[in-house]
């Protein structure tokens, strides 16, 4: 063999390497269009008369056959589809309207099986409701796969379709203003012996009361009317603060319209429209009131990060003041707010019997926070 040729010969040999590198980059690269992704939060990023659909980079497998997806907003129309795709899904499409793809759309609760035409399969999806999507493990034996959905923890229903030979990647379809989810490629999906259940930390089960407001993972929002003072959005913890969780902390995402947000803490029996701090039996910080949230345009989308911090005294001492109609254990704690880590103010209340629960108000469109009741720090 001569020199020429073994230099063809070693060009197409470098070619062909580059072109196996190129393609298995290719297929660890999340596909979108229309969509911004930020991390783990997918928004719409069009006019709303064409599609936005994210790919993502893997397919679902035997080990990692399930995922999910919380719905921060609807936006205007709530147009919000959750399926499988093949790997090189046309973008312009939702999640179920082409061959070899499935989806369950959140506007108007139907499956969407390789067609334009969908079947009424399960409820209507809104902000706040978790969709997930899985493949039965036994499926990648067969070539057949039977898809499940669920919302919010349980099985909504399931499809058999034949497996793509690249597989079944998770998709996620848009198509209005303002439309935003939370993905968790991660999340897993088991039965006990009782139910269905979900294996993905929805911190919901922390909430013992909640009032127009919506919880997805860490956040919350306020969904209420906002009109009147009567319109005030309560969510209250499960458990109250104690000696071993003594404090939390609440981070606003979101001031909406008039940053009528506040946190605190507040007894178990607290009214549901009022906001803490407004009636006996709580105590509170109001971020409408701190001169840098008064113009919420100024402060929009800008994260602002609050902690409330209680430490419970030693001392025994009788109630002081004026006569409440709350009883109380004749304890009084110090409670502390901070501000970005700077204390702001300090306030010493008597603690209602059965101790005071993390509890955060809303009133006003669009206010948004994220919420950690376990911090490790403070």
């Amino acid at each position: 063999m001569d020199d020429f040729n073994l230099h063809y010969r070693f060009l197409n040999w470098r070619r062909r390497i580059r072109e196996i590198r190129e393609v298995r980059a290719v297929r660890h690269q999340e596909r979108y269009k229309r969509i911004l992704v930020d991390g783990d939060i997918l928004s719409y990023h069009g006019n709303s008369d064409e599609v936005g659909c994210y790919v993502a980079p893997r397919p679902l497998t035997r080990e990692s056959n399930y995922f999910e997806v919380c719905i921060v907003d609807t936006g205007v129309r709530g147009t919000i589809a959750v399926g499988l795709v093949p790997q090189y899904y046309k973008l312009d499409h939702q999640p179920g309207w082409l061959p070899h793809s499935v989806a369950y759309h959140a506007d108007d609760g139907k499956l969407f099986n390789g067609n334009g035409v969908g079947q009424q399969f399960g409820p209507k999806c809104f902000t706040g409701d978790r969709i997930g999507c899985g493949v039965q493990a036994e499926s990648f034996d067969r070539g057949m796969a039977t898809v499940f959905f669920t919302r919010n923890g349980k099985e909504v229903g399931s499809v058999v379709m034949a497996m793509s030979p690249d597989g079944l990647f998770p998709a996620v379809g848009m198509h209005s203003l303002g439309e935003e989810v939370r993905i968790d490629l991660q999340a897993e999906w088991g039965l006990d012996d009782d139910d269905s259940v979900m294996m993905v930390d929805s911190h919901e089960d922390e909430w013992g009361r909640l009032h127009d407001v919506k919880v997805c993972g860490t956040l919350l929002e306020y969904v209420g009317k906002g009109k009147s003072i009567m319109d005030v959005g309560l969510a209250q913890a499960r458990h109250p603060l104690s000696t071993r969780s003594h404090y939390f902390e609440v981070e606003i995402v979101d001031p909406g319209e008039k940053c009528y947000i506040a946190l605190g803490l507040a007894r178990k029996d607290y009214p549901k429209n009022r906001h803490p701090g407004w009636s006996r039996g709580s105590v509170a910080y109001h971020a409408a009131d701190s001169d840098d949230c008064i113009d919420a345009a100024e402060v929009k989308y800008k994260q602002r990060r609050v902690r409330n911090i209680m430490y419970f005294n030693d001392e025994d001492e009788e109630d002081e003041g004026e006569d409440m109609e709350q009883d109380y254990d004749g304890k009084k704690v110090t409670v502390f707010f901070t501000r970005n880590g700077k204390i702001i103010g300090r306030k010493e209340a008597p603690v209602p019997s059965g101790g005071f629960y993390p509890t955060i108000g809303m009133l006003s469109n669009g206010e948004k926070v994220k919420v950690d009741l376990h911090p490790l720090s403070g």
